[in-house]
């Protein structure tokens, strides 16, 4: 049994996926889910379900809830986790390896340690955690400020693992790569380091004019558009280019080892 958060949130029963039916019964799962085996007060149950328009029955209606979810819980078989009633609030007791989100950060840090021994393998360990993603994170849930801000936590790290699997591929010359990386600098062209590593494998495979031209572009839409010149790293990886000058791989992420 496997539960899912990054798409739609629901959980995987012998290969098969399935939904949770009811908006608010999702974003309750998706709050025990996230909060990881801990407990969490009734009184944040309360914002995460109905925000600033609470029912008159507010303690009765997250009872119910909670009733319905187990029921729910109760009909993917003998497998299935326990909902525990505590004095302050609600647990839901599962493996942290049965969580999609767990798996994804797993994969990404021993992807980030095995990096400068054992480059191929940590390119396998990215794949791997891309591959969970299904869409953006807790999509079907409406919920409060918990659920939307792991979501947006989620999405930069999926974009921040996008990036290192983008470097190992320009280090190991993949020649796919810079059509990805065009890719992703369409769909998020404020990203330096994507720019930079684009610039970098279009230099390497003897497209300097048009590496020069990328970082113009990139530079001219910042002027324009946010008023910044790029970052001093953007600019002495163009310079160094500029001046056909030997170049080292591109920079790590912040707050990671290269």
């Amino acid at each position: 049994m496997e539960f899912k958060v990054l798409g739609s949130v629901g959980v995987e029963v012998d290969g098969r996926f399935r939904s949770v039916r009811g908006g608010q019964q999702r974003a309750l799962l998706a709050v025990l889910l996230v909060n990881g085996g801990r407990l969490v007060p009734a009184e944040e149950l309360y914002t995460e379900l109905w925000g600033n328009e609470p029912p008159l029955t507010l303690v009765n209606s997250l009872q119910a809830h909670v009733s319905r979810l187990r029921r729910t819980m109760h009909g993917w078989g003998p497998a299935a986790p326990s909902l525990v009633t505590r004095s302050m609030g609600y647990v839901l007791e599962f493996p942290a390896g049965a969580l999609d989100m767990n798996v994804f950060k797993s994969r990404i840090a021993k992807a980030r340690s095995a990096r400068a021994t054992d480059p191929a393998r940590a390119a396998e360990l990215l794949d791997e955690a891309l591959a969970l993603w299904r869409g953006t994170p807790m999509q079907d849930v409406t919920g409060g400020p918990l659920c939307r801000s792991v979501a947006a936590q989620l999405e930069e790290e999926y974009l921040a693992a996008t990036e290192d699997k983008l470097w190992l591929d320009v280090e190991r010359e993949v020649h796919s790569v810079i059509g990805e990386l065009k890719c992703m600098s369409v769909a998020h062209p404020w990203r330096e380091r994507v720019t930079e590593m684009l610039i970098l494998a279009l230099y390497r495979c003897g497209r300097q004019a048009e590496a020069i031209e990328t970082y113009h572009t990139a530079r001219g839409r910042m002027v324009a558009e946010l008023g910044m010149e790029p970052s001093p790293q953007l600019r002495e990886r163009f310079l160094a280019i500029l001046n056909q000058a030997p170049l080292p791989g591109p920079s790590a992420v912040p707050g990671t080892s290269a």
